[in-house]
């Protein structure tokens, strides 16, 4: 489960204004690569939409079924903003959602169906 912490104002490359969910999974287990000693945090993710700003923050607090994952991407600089410290990341966190997930598995091209 996810659950929608906030909403994000956000702008897509033909410069077109959208708003989409900051979705946070539940409690995750995670051992520090410094101490090797196990806490706890909680994956986000963006997720864009089609919703005006007001649907948007109407499902603040709603929960929908999925996980966040890991997924590689291009190293990319990303900047601290607590700190201001740029460091360099090749991967983002991503909502996923099972059953789509098993959709997509289920699509057979058409030329193997015939």
């Amino acid at each position: 489960m996810v659950t929608v912490k906030e909403i994000k104002k956000a702008e897509n490359s033909k410069g077109e204004v959208f708003f989409g969910l900051i979705v946070q999974s539940g409690a995750v287990p995670v051992k520090s690569k410094k101490t090797g000693r196990l806490y706890f945090t909680a994956k986000t993710a963006f997720v864009a939409t089609t919703f005006d700003e007001q649907t948007a923050t109407s499902l603040i607090g709603t929960e929908f079924e999925g996980t966040i994952k890991r997924v590689q991407t291009e190293p990319y600089d990303y900047t601290i903003e607590e700190t201001g410290e740029i460091i360099t990341l090749s991967h983002r966190w991503e909502y996923v959602d099972p059953v789509l997930d098993i959709i997509d598995e289920q699509v057979v091209e058409e030329a193997a169906v015939i």
